[in-house]
């Protein structure tokens, strides 16, 4: 298995199979992230391209200080903003989980819930920092420098977004206590 920094390094070089390889590592985890922020799967999917488009275009750019996926998500945001719509937001599972059927539903019946609610009570660049980090697993610091901003502020952002997040589903949950009984 090649290395990321090989594969880069080829890219630069102009190997095309080189760059195929990197958007098959990152493809699936980028639209899933513009489907957060955008209206819908076709722009989605207009912004996964035109930040493939851009990343190819500007790989001689990318600093090999900053990991790769840092790079790629700065250029995903801000193609995202230029299609972003104030519509509902739509997402999709894209993985091929297996196991029990049911028990998949419902986890991911769950977890839309909670992105949904996360999309529709955090302010963007709050929200953006929490799916880095929670659905993309991404460090604090990788998140700064996505996001442009101190690691305290991210930190901080993280927390209060958690708080915002636990008490709207707090008190999503007792009103349903009540009408249920």
């Amino acid at each position: 298995m090649t290395s990321e920094a090989a594969l880069i390094e080829a890219a630069r070089k102009g190997s095309s199979r080189a760059f195929a390889d990197l958007v098959h590592a990152y493809r699936e985890r980028l639209l899933r992230f513009l489907l957060t922020r955008s209206s819908s799967f076709a722009d989605a999917e207009d912004a996964l391209q035109d930040t493939l488009i851009n990343a190819y275009r500007y790989l001689h750019s990318y600093d090999s200080r900053w990991r790769f996926s840092t790079w790629l998500y700065r250029i995903a945001i801000n193609n995202a903003a230029r299609l972003r719509k104030q519509d509902a937001v739509q997402i999709d599972d894209l993985g091929d989980e297996e196991g029990d059927p049911l028990a998949q539903c419902i986890a991911d019946s769950d977890r839309e819930n909670l992105w949904l609610t996360a999309r529709r009570v955090l302010n963007d660049e709050v929200f953006t920092a929490m799916w880095l980090r929670y659905a993309e697993d991404m460090s604090i610091k990788d998140i700064a420098a996505v996001l442009g901003r101190s690691v305290p502020w991210t930190k901080v952002n993280l927390m209060r977004g958690r708080k915002i997040l636990e008490t709207e589903l707090n008190d999503a949950t007792d009103e349903m206590s009540k009408v249920y009984g």
